[in-house]
């Protein structure tokens, strides 16, 4: 398997608390990989050490075969889309200045930009209208479609998503899913999706990893994982969110 991000022999402590030990699993390119745990299980720790917020106490974290650098962290990060729960934009800018932030601290000229953020709102399915709004004045819906579209401003080859469609209601959540899954395709890009919801990995990704307190429980392709259980943990899981 060709893999975009791949931890191997990974530990990661904070004092006396051991997070992971020796963790070792990889995320296959150019699909959606789903990483499923109950809170606690350190499946927001996985993101962290993948753009390198945190460092691993031991093994290695690499991501498309290189490991996470230890220099120029900041440029590394910017090759790496992140989109969050609640979408996390920024209240006193526009629309606009959120989705091209990154952009113009790369040094695009503003035709780039504009002709970028047009892109990404009509995949998105946003009125070109939102464009001057400032967050309070769209809806959350909007603001999580505008937090997406930040996360694919630069085109990058990996997707970090920590729970971005837990804070919207049903209806649009489905709605967004839709429309995320064709931007993926779309852009070609390998993503990360952080989740306690297995209908959402069982509807979005391609390759599943259930963490359990901070252990790797079972990792596949996500119809052979769900149908095929591979112990206790993972059974009654499927058995709680999907029967």
């Amino acid at each position: 398997m060709t893999a975009c991000v791949s931890f191997e022999q990974v530990t990661k402590k904070y004092a006396a608390h051991t997070v992971f030990e020796n963790l070792t699993v990889q995320c296959p390119f150019q699909q959606t990989t789903a990483i499923v745990g109950a809170s606690g299980s350190g499946k927001t720790t996985v993101l962290q050490l993948v753009n390198g917020v945190l460092r691993a106490d031991g093994g290695l974290v690499k991501v498309f075969g290189d490991p996470v650098p230890l220099q120029s962290i900041e440029q590394f990060r910017r090759k790496i889309g992140y989109a969050v729960q609640s979408a996390g934009l920024f209240p006193h800018l526009t629309a606009f200045e959120n989705v091209t932030l990154v952009a113009r601290l790369e040094g695009w000229e503003h035709s780039a930009m504009q002709n970028r953020f047009a892109e990404l709102l009509d995949e998105m399915d946003l009125p070109m209208e939102v464009a001057q709004r400032l967050p309070r004045e769209l809806s959350g819906g909007q603001q999580q479609r505008l937090g997406l579209c930040r996360a694919f401003m630069l085109k990058p080859k990996l997707l970090l998503l920590d729970e971005p469609f837990s804070a919207i209601d049903p209806i649009t959540r489905t709605e967004l899913y839709t429309q995320f899954q064709k931007m993926q395709k779309h852009e070609g890009v390998s993503s990360l999706l952080v989740t306690h919801d297995l209908r959402e990995a069982r509807r979005l990704s391609d390759y599943l990893v259930i963490l359990h307190a901070g252990r790797l429980q079972q990792c596949g392709a996500t119809a052979e994982v769900l149908d095929n259980p591979g112990n206790d943990y993972v059974s009654a899981l499927v058995e709680s969110q999907l029967i």
